[in-house]
């Protein structure tokens, strides 16, 4: 069993990141990464950091893309609350939730899985964040 400069398993530490990556934040999960890429030379921990990064920053986009339409009725709203009316299209508002949810609950599983995974130095593809990682990390 390979191990890091901090004296536990290469495993171990890119679950770690992973977990992270659903329960710690950008923060502690940045850090993690930064450290990984800075002092350890394992391949697969370095890749694993940059992935959960790349996932976290994926998911934060497409959220703040989804968030964007109920946004634009919101400003809409205002703009007719100042004449004293209301504007609001709650089906479009329920399908905004709905997606939410569905990509709260893809996060989970997508984290939990490569958490799981990690332990034995194991992945799971995702063909277009692997795609770009290979391609950007020597």
């Amino acid at each position: 069993m390979q191990k890091t400069k901090l004296g536990i398993s290469v495993g171990l530490l890119g679950a770690a990141i992973c977990f992270s990556g659903l329960f710690g934040g950008y923060l502690v999960t940045t850090i993690l990464a930064g450290y990984v890429l800075l002092f350890e030379e394992n391949v697969w921990l370095k890749k694993t950091g940059i992935k959960v990064i790349a996932l976290m920053f994926s998911f934060s986009l497409l959220g703040a893309i989804i968030g964007l339409l109920p946004n634009g009725i919101g400003i809409i709203d205002s703009v007719f609350n100042i004449f004293g009316g209301t504007f609001s299209i709650n089906f479009i508002t329920r399908i905004v939730a709905l997606t939410n949810d569905v990509l709260n609950f893809i996060q989970i599983v997508v984290f939990v899985l490569l958490g799981i995974k990690a332990f034995s130095q194991g992945t799971l593809r995702i063909p277009v964040v692997d795609n770009i990682i290979n391609k950007y990390f020597d």
